[in-house]
């Protein structure tokens, strides 16, 4: 079993600002395609972390209405963390991987 932590926004779905400049948390978009990918890690038995910033500057809590979205995208998942994540622009780690090339290299062996 690997354990597999994903970002949310703009990884498993598109969320976008308003014109406001806010985050518009209630419209974000499924990725279908990405969410299938988690799904099939998840029924693989491997352990999935939704991992979000929401509401880690806004001090807003978004934790209940996040599980509700996830549950209405059809998320597959063991655990959710969100609000605890530091804002940056740039994360560093020894093992991450780019969610544009973890998710092509994906959809790429899907379709051999």
């Amino acid at each position: 079993m690997l354990r597999y932590v994903f970002d949310l926004d703009n990884t498993i779905c598109v969320t976008k600002k308003n014109n406001d400049g806010v985050w518009d948390y209630e419209n974000s978009e499924p990725l279908i395609d990405r969410i299938q990918i988690v799904n099939e890690l998840y029924e693989q038995g491997n352990y999935i972390i939704i991992d979000t910033a929401r509401g880690s500057t806004s001090k807003k809590d978004w934790y209940n209405f996040t599980m509700n979205q996830l549950k209405e995208f059809g998320v597959k998942f063991n655990e959710l963390r969100s609000g605890i994540k530091f804002s940056g622009d740039y994360y560093i780690d020894d093992k991450g991987i780019n969610s544009e090339d973890f998710f092509k290299q994906k959809l790429q062996n899907n379709l051999d």
